[in-house]
Order: structure tokens, then sequence, then C-alpha cells
């Protein structure tokens, strides 16, 4: 009886794949009687049949509901064979269906469709699984963790953060999707809705962050400059004593987060305590400690890193070797940054254009403009390592010299080889235009980029830059001052307390010897975070990166990049109050200034003399929260110097390398001169030893600034020293030096005249 029963299931399902596989009706017409035969065995098995088409198996399925209340498993075939065929337009009926039926699909058919949905980008589809799954008071939690990581890994980060903020108290994250979007919210620079997630995550009940999900947020905070949060996120990591527990990229996230702020002097402690510990230093380590050093002009440092990573068994790549031949040229180690690019040749790294960028650059920089134009040449002969940055890094150097004919036809051999001209290259022509006074080149400029977008839009800036400057809108007159006076620069220690805080983390109270973990591997940053976390640290006084006349954002810096061109435009011809009223009409107008912005009008205001403005420029920043760099301090220790207060500018310097801040060539020389000036000779000399012992070679202007104030200081033979110290360095004089010397020689002259009437007096008889 069993027998026959089975061989009649196979004939009707025979019968209804014959019947499907000829009929092309939209409906399907089946007997009455074979509907009141199906069994659920007999429905599945007519589902699973592969020779039948989806879109019959479609219709059977239809069919077959009209008689029988399907099953899950039947539900679970046709939505798998229409996913796999494509036909997703015909799921969502089915999945409202089950909605109303209240069908209960298995987890494998659900991770199956959801993962369907997702690799066909059919995220409507996977919302509306997800809203199935929540009607019927299923578990949400692998769903919406998949579609989660899914959405990130599409750039769908809009919608993640959405249902991320939707359903987070409904479903028990995991942290592994939390990571996901966080690390992808860093990727985009979103610090706002990052900050928001990293808030509800701390707040959710029950969750809890793994060593993955605190090291993204410490190193997302750091990279952000919000040391005190890394702090934290680190103590909570040494004090969990569970599974989280800081590894080696919690402390390179830390000692990048310290040389971002400056804190290269503890980045460096933190380095030589790892060496010892389990947390041996790897790749990025080294990396990273070089990349800052070079960067902060501390040459020797960043070598014995570099000589300390190639004992340790890491071959540098390229990228290390970048950032020292940088480092030495930015301390005119001309000599030793080609010995170094020898070296890196022999090694076997090969070089990139970023390698041959830095030399061209390097080169020009440091007086020796035949041998970096002579390289450019021989590289564009040769084919490779030329990029659009060489062609603009040469343009700059053509532009600078006045050349600005040759700087044109290098503009149209850029574009003849397919490289895009630049807002940088751009700018810097027309500047070059301006200031000797070829107006009528902007057309030629217009002719010669063929990319004529970019230039179009410039010229019109221009024009609407200019209307604006005739006609500024209209507002009460308040007659209050542009940058209003609250101090001088005599105030300057007590802006730096003020502004920095706390911010000083070495300044803080020692750690108690109970407090100390015998077995950490980084004391020190078991102490700064003590330090921090009982202090607090406020925002940032300095950063390392100085700033830039473009700042290379796209249309979101268009107007400041424009407002900077102009502000060296019309100050390099002396048009100050032109200058003021460009950059109050642009801030009235809602450009927000930069530090390069606020640079250049100060560093003007202190050359004319206006020192309580330059003042009142300074305290500004500080108002908007627009940190100092390495130019605002140079333009500081110049305004100090010309008002006789040598000695705050030498105590500016002695503190600044202890607030994050570090000394270029520009500020040791700038120093040097004012110190000079009010005759503190012996304090001249220190900085001097000071500048050779950090790594950075003295440039022509350091040895014209040292024979200047000995000779005006009656120190002939001293100022006789520093220009024999001068020839043997090989440093080429110019006409300055020129001019220095004719003074040093007349001084000499007047000596030996007084010393020869001495004599000539102890000689006299009479």
């Amino acid at each position: 009886m069993r027998h026959w029963k089975q061989l009649g299931e196979v004939l009707v399902a025979a019968s209804i794949t014959n019947t499907l596989s000829h009929s092309h009706s939209a409906t399907l017409n089946l007997p009455r009687s074979l509907a009141l035969g199906l069994t659920q065995p007999l429905i599945l098995k007519i589902l699973s049949n592969p020779t039948l088409h989806p879109s019959h198996k479609l219709r059977f399925f239809e069919w077959s509901r009209s008689h029988h209340s399907p099953s899950p498993a039947a539900y679970s075939l046709v939505l798998r064979t229409l996913s796999r065929a494509g036909f997703f337009s015909d799921i969502p009926s089915l999945l409202h269906s089950m909605t109303q039926d209240g069908v209960v699909l298995d987890p494998h058919s659900l991770n199956h469709l959801l993962h369907s949905f997702i690799l066909s980008s059919n995220f409507n589809l996977a919302f509306q699984l997800l809203d199935y799954v929540q009607h019927l008071h299923l578990d949400p939690t692998p769903i919406y963790n998949s579609l989660l990581v899914a959405l990130i890994a599409k750039n769908q980060l809009p919608l993640a953060l959405s249902i991320f903020f939707k359903l987070l108290d409904s479903v028990d994250s995991k942290s592994i999707a939390c990571n996901h979007l966080l690390v992808a919210l860093r990727k985009a620079d979103m610090r706002v809705e990052f900050k928001q997630v990293f808030q509800r995550l701390r707040e959710k009940r029950g969750f809890s962050f793994d060593t993955w999900g605190y090291n993204v947020c410490v190193h997302a905070f750091g990279c952000w400059g919000d040391l005190a949060t890394c702090f934290d996120l680190f103590k909570e990591m040494k004090d969990d004593k569970g599974l989280v527990a800081p590894d080696l990229c919690t402390y390179n996230s830390l000692i990048t987060a310290l040389c971002r702020l400056g804190k290269v002097e503890d980045a460096l402690v933190m380095w030589e305590e790892l060496n010892g510990s389990p947390h041996r230093p790897d790749r990025f380590t080294y990396t990273n400690l070089i990349q800052a050093c070079s960067r902060t002009y501390r040459i020797d440092d960043a070598i014995r890193v570099f000589n300390h990573m190639q004992s340790s068994g890491f071959r540098p790549e390229t990228l290390v070797y970048n950032s020292l031949l940088d480092g030495h040229f930015k301390a005119t180690k001309v000599t030793e940054a080609c010995q170094l690019f020898e070296k890196m040749v022999q090694e076997g790294v090969k070089p990139s254009s970023w390698t041959y960028n830095i030399l061209i650059h390097g080169l020009l920089r440091n007086g020796r403009a035949e041998a970096g134009y002579t390289m450019f040449c021989d590289l564009k002969k040769k084919g490779q390592f030329v990029d659009g940055v060489t062609y603009s890094i040469v343009l700059l150097q053509l532009c600078k010299e006045g050349q600005l004919e040759e700087a044109l036809q290098l503009v149209e051999e850029m574009e003849g080889r397919g490289f895009v001209v630049d807002l940088v290259t751009i700018t810097s022509l027309l500047i070059s235009i301006h200031r000797h006074g070829r107006w009528d080149w902007t057309d030629r400029l217009m002719k010669h980029v063929r990319e004529g977008n970019l230039v179009l839009s410039v010229l019109k800036w221009k024009a609407g830059m200019e209307a604006s400057m005739k006609n500024p809108p209209c507002r009460k007159k308040d007659y209050s001052p542009m940058f209003p006076s609250k101090g001088d620069f005599s105030d300057i220690m007590s802006f730096m307390t003020g502004a920095q805080g706390t911010a000083n983390i070495n300044d803080g109270e020692e750690t108690s010897c109970n407090e100390i973990d015998e077995w950490s591997s980084s004391p020190h940053m078991d102490k700064l975070a003590n330090q921090v976390s009982s202090t607090g640290y406020s925002s940032q006084l300095f950063t390392p990166s100085r700033g830039q006349r473009v700042q290379e954002k796209g249309p979101d810096s268009f107007d400041v990049d424009m407002v900077n061109t102009f502000l060296s435009i019309f100050l390099a011809k002396g048009k100050l109050s032109l200058a003021c009223k460009l950059f109050e009409v642009f801030s009235d107008a809602g450009v927000d200034p930069v530090s390069y912005t606020y640079n250049s009008i100060m560093s003007s205001f202190v050359k004319k003399g206006y020192f309580t403005e330059a003042w009142a420029i300074l305290t500004e920043m500080g108002e908007k929260f627009c940190p100092a760099d390495i130019a605002t301090y140079n333009v500081i220790i110049q305004g100090l110097g010309k008002m006789g207060r040598a000695d705050l500018a030498s105590a500016v310097l002695d503190r600044l390398p202890k607030q994050g801040g570090y000394l270029d060539i520009v500020m040791y020389n700038t120093l040097i001169n004012a110190l000079g000036k009010a005759g503190r000779i012996d304090e001249v000399n220190r900085f001097f030893e000071q500048m050779r012992g950090s790594g950075i070679n003295p440039d022509v202007v350091t040895y014209n600034t040292l024979i200047e104030v000995h000779s005006k200081a009656g120190r002939l033979k001293d100022a006789y020293k520093f220009l024999k110290m001068m020839l043997d360095a090989g440093c080429t004089p110019n006409h300055v030096t020129d001019t220095t010397l004719d003074y040093l020689g007349r001084e000499i002259d007047k000596l030996r005249y007084q010393r020869a009437s001495i004599l000539s007096e102890k000689d006299d008889p009479s």
C-alpha cells in the first residue's frame, strides 16, 4: 500500500512538472483533484526540482498556497530559488505573506537570504528582512551585525549609522561589527559621528570593547589630538585585568598620538622602555618615530632610531628613507642627505617619485638650484619618477627666481605630459604674475592651462573679491578696532601658560610608588596616563605641522586658499591696509582663517612695528582654537626682538620644546639676531651650540648674523672664527656676507689703528 502511495506521488509530481514546463500563462490551471492530493513532501519535491525554471516554481508555489498553507521549508525553498536566480522583485510580497502568516524561517535560510541581498547590493530587501525578523519577535542580532558590516564594506556609512542608532538598544551588538563602523568613521574623518557612536556604545549596558575596539578608539582620538581620552582608554585597558590588555598596537597608537602633538621626547622614552619589554617595537613603531623626529628637526634622534631599527633586524623601507632625507634637507645637511640617498640605493631600496621630489626640493631649497634642476632634467629624459608634484616644485622655484616665462613654458610641458595643474601651482604662478606686475599674463595662464575650469574658478573668485573690496557689505559702524587690544607681547609667557593650561603633561606630580606597575611595558606611559587623568589636558598650544597657503581640501578650502593667496600678493607689495580689508570682508562672510592666514597678517604687523595689533591676532588664534605652528613662534620671537625683549624671546624658546614645540633653523636665526642686537653675546653662542647639537647645520643667514653681531660687539676674533667656520663648512657667501665682511674689515682696521696709536704713544719719549 505504501509503495502504491509513493508511486502515486511520483506520478502527480511528474504531471505537475510537465504542465508547468509547457504552460506559458500567468496563472496555473490544474485539476482540483491534484490540489486535494497535494502534501507538504510533494510540494517540497516539486520546488526542489532543478529542471524547473524559477518562474515556474513561483507559479506553482502561488497556486499551492491557495489550497494549502505553505510550510517554512516551502517558503525557504522558493525564496532561495528566487534569490539565486536574481528574481528579487518577487521577494517583497513573499516576505509580506510570511509576516502576515507568522511563518518563521530557520536561521540558516535567513542568513542565506541576507548574504544574497548583500552580494547583489539589494539593501532595501535586507531592511525588509530585518523588519520581518523584528515583527515576529525573533532575534535580529545576527542580521543586524551582518548588515552593518556589509553596509560599511559597500561604503554606505549614512545607512549604517541609521541602522546602528535605530537598533542599538534592541540588539546585542557584536564588538566586531561596531569596530568596523568605528574604523570606517575614522577613515572618513567623521569626527562628530565617531564620537556619537563611541558615546552610545559606552552607555550601552552589557557592551564592552575588545582589544581591537580599544585600539581603534585610541588611534582615532590620538589622530584628532584628544590625548586625554587616549590615556583614559589606556588606563581602562590596564585596569580591566581580564581579556582586554594593551598590546603593541595600543602602544604604537599612543606613540603616534604623542608625536602628532609634538611630544616626541615622551614618545622616545616610551620606545626605549618598549625595547626591554614583551611588546618590542615593530616596523610601525620605528617608522612613526623616524617620521616624527625628522619632522621636528631631531635629526640625531632620527638617526639613532634608524640605526636601532637596522640592528633589530628590520629593513628600512622607502618611506623611512624618505622621512630621513626630508629631515636632513630641512636641517641643511645637504651632504649627509646625498650620502643617505647613496646608501639607500646600495641597500637595494627602490626610490619612489616622492624620493626624487624630496631630493629636488631639498637641493633647490638649500642653494643647490643647478643640481636640483639637472636632476629634474635627467629624470625627464629617462621618463620615470617625474609626476605633477615634481613639476610644481620646479615651477615654484622658477617663480621665486622671477623666471616667469620659463615657468609658463613648464606649465605647458607639464600638461603635455598629462599631469594636472593643481591649485598650488596655479596660485604660485598668480602670485608671481602680480609680483612682477604682469597683469596681462593672466590670459596667457588661461591659454597654457588646458584644464581651464580651475583657472576660471580662480579668476572668477578674483573678480568677486575685487568687487567685494570696492563695495563691502553694508553694516553698522561701531568704530571698534578690527583686532581689539588685550595686552602686548610682553604677556607672552602668561599666554603660553594660559593657552596650554595643564597641557605640559610632564609637569604633573610624580607617580607614587604604590601606583607603579612593576610589570608594565612602559612605566613612563603609565605615569603620563595618571598625570593626565588627575590634571586634565586642554587644547594643544602648538601643532608640529606647518600651516600651508593652500590646504588642498578641494571645494571645502577653496575660499581660504584664495584668501591666503591674495594676502601673500598684497603683503608682498606692502599693501597692509588692503590685506586687512580682505581679511575682514571674508571673515564676515564666514570664511574661517587658518594658521597661515593669521601668521601672514601678524608677520606684517611685526615688520611695521604694530606690536599691539600683532598680539591681538595671537590672542584671537587662541580664542578660536587655531593652534600656533613654527611660523607663528618665529613671528613672536621676531616681535620680541624688535621690542628689545630678547630676555622674553630666550624664555619662550626655553619653554616651547617642553610643550610640544620645536626649533627650526629660522627660529634659531631669529633668536640669535635678537639676542645679538641686545648685546647678549654669551646667550647667542649658547643657542648656536644648541642648534648644532640638535643636528641642524647653520646656513648662510646664521653665519652672517653671527659675524655681524660679534663684530658690532667688538669681538672681532670670534667674528673671524665664524667666517672661517662658514668657509670650512662649504657654506657659500652671499651679498649680505659681503656687506658684513666690509663692516668687519673696517672694525679690524679701526682696531689696528687704535693699537698702533697706543704703541706710538708708548714709544714717544716726551
